[in-house]
């Protein structure tokens, strides 16, 4: 009888998920390994402390989500997701001022990340292949005999009764997307194995959140409105993103209120405090839209926002039929919106990966595959620390003149984007991930900065 193939996933947040999904094209069985109990409806849930805050789906991310769950934005929208043009709706108040705006056909959703991950739970629920196994936490992974290979983990469920069940459960591709906590470099010591080198690069940034409700006769010519950090001289940001309604009526869409602060410059978790701190912004136009609506909800903080990356690819000895996805091995901080588009693009790169290698491939092509995974985060992780580098009290940055010469590149940039419609364009089209960071220096943009930074210096003068 031939062998009913078997993939496990271990995290059933939206790195798992997705992995969940495109592994359903190649396994007879998929299973994904939550500790979790999901909600029945789109509501925050224990293991995604920070869904309280604003998510971005890039439109990298937003292209492959509708790739792999077709009709997934119509579903979304009309479940009350706003969609808005990310240069006309958007107000961008840089630190030289706000952003030129026109239409561009650069599309974004905007919706709470809990309506995302219940949207695409309840899809994926419907593929006969994937089972979720709630209440259950992985204590460890399970070799061949001569330890050269992954075939298991050591699991516990969760009863009712709080009673620990082990039990072994037995795979033919370990899949850990178990996101921050991740526990497989211990695991991998455990078993012999060296673990990852790390790299963190930290710049002490939290964010607040609250949600409000905007008023209903509210009259401005934005839909969404971010105003971020300039560090090293301007560490604190705020941001305006609009999300559905609540169940009663989710077309009547709700405001996220972020502000963010880097550090240390932690945004005041009391309703007087985070008021003050929106009062601080160099522009008014963020607390001016504030004082008109009503606070739902509490002020909720996230403080653990440094950068990690673990370089699985770069073991030279590890064992076959395990890959790390997600924040399991490259932590971002979630301030830039970039995580769950790198997290589609990694579910691509397995995809591919399938369609062109067998099961079996698995004992030679594993560390390949991790190699492969490793560059779908390159661009976003260049770009948070890069960022993030800015910031005086930032550890683990590297003091170079290739970093300096960004940072100084990046500042001209925000200041012609004021004026240039077309540089801001090609600015979110790099911000969203269609398009390369190289491209904001191809030789049109690239002059425009360069005379820029001239006529600034000749003023001077």
């Amino acid at each position: 009888m031939q062998h009913k193939t078997h993939a496990l996933v271990i995290g059933g947040s939206l790195a798992g998920l997705l992995m969940g999904r495109v592994l359903a094209n190649h396994f007879d069985r998929v299973t994904i390994v939550e500790r979790d109990v999901y909600p029945d409806q789109p509501v925050p849930r224990k293991g995604v402390p920070h869904s309280r805050f604003p998510h971005t789906l890039m439109l990298r991310g937003q292209q492959i989500f509708e790739q792999l769950f077709p009709g997934l934005k119509a579903e979304l929208i009309d479940r009350g997701a706003i969609e808005l043009d990310s240069m006309q709706d958007l107000v961008f108040c840089t630190s030289a001022g706000l952003a030129a705006r026109a239409p561009s056909g650069l599309m974004l959703l905007a919706f709470s990340r809990d309506l995302l991950d219940w949207s695409i739970r309840r899809r994926l629920a419907a593929f006969p292949e994937v089972q979720f196994l709630t209440k259950a936490s992985v204590r460890g992974l399970l070799t061949n005999a001569e330890h050269t290979k992954i075939v298991g983990i050591s699991l516990h469920r969760h009863e009712d009764s709080n009673i620990e069940v082990g039990e072994n459960l037995y795979a033919d591709l370990i899949v850990d997307a178990s996101g921050k906590a991740s526990r497989t470099p211990e695991w991998l010591e455990a078993l012999g194995y060296q673990p990852p080198p790390e790299t963190k690069v930290n710049a002490f940034v939290g964010y607040v959140a609250q949600i409000y409700q905007p008023p209903s006769n509210l009259s401005v010519d934005w839909k969404m409105m971010f105003m971020p950090s300039a560090p090293p001289h301007q560490r604190r940001g705020g941001a305006i993103f609009p999300i559905e309604g609540d169940e009663s009526n989710p077309q009547q869409a709700r405001w996220i209120v972020s502000l963010v602060g880097g550090d240390r410059d932690y945004p005041p978790t009391d309703e007087e405090g985070f008021l003050a701190f929106a009062c601080s912004l160099p522009m008014p136009i963020l607390v001016e839209a504030m004082r008109q609506a009503i606070p739902l909800t509490p002020p909720y903080a996230y403080y653990g926002n440094e950068n990690r990356l673990r370089h699985y690819e770069q073991l030279s000895h590890s064992p076959a039929r395990l890959i790390v996805v997600g924040h399991a091995a490259c932590l971002l901080n979630p301030t830039y919106g970039q995580a769950m588009t790198v997290a589609s693009l990694e579910a691509m790169i397995v995809d591919q990966f399938f369609q062109h290698h067998s099961i079996d491939d698995l004992d030679q092509q594993t560390h390949s595959l991790q190699k492969q995974l490793a560059k779908a985060h390159q661009e976003a992780w260049s770009t948070a620390t890069g960022m993030d580098n800015r910031y005086h009290s930032t550890q683990g940055k590297p003091i170079s003149a290739s970093s300096r010469f960004v940072s100084w590149y990046w500042d001209q940039l925000m200041e012609i984007g004021i004026n240039r419609a077309s540089v801001h364009h090609t600015f979110l089209e790099v911000l969203h991930m269609l398009k390369p960071s190289i491209s904001l220096f191809q030789p049109s943009i690239l002059a425009q900065v360069l005379v820029h930074a001239f006529s600034k210096q000749w003023r001077r003068c």
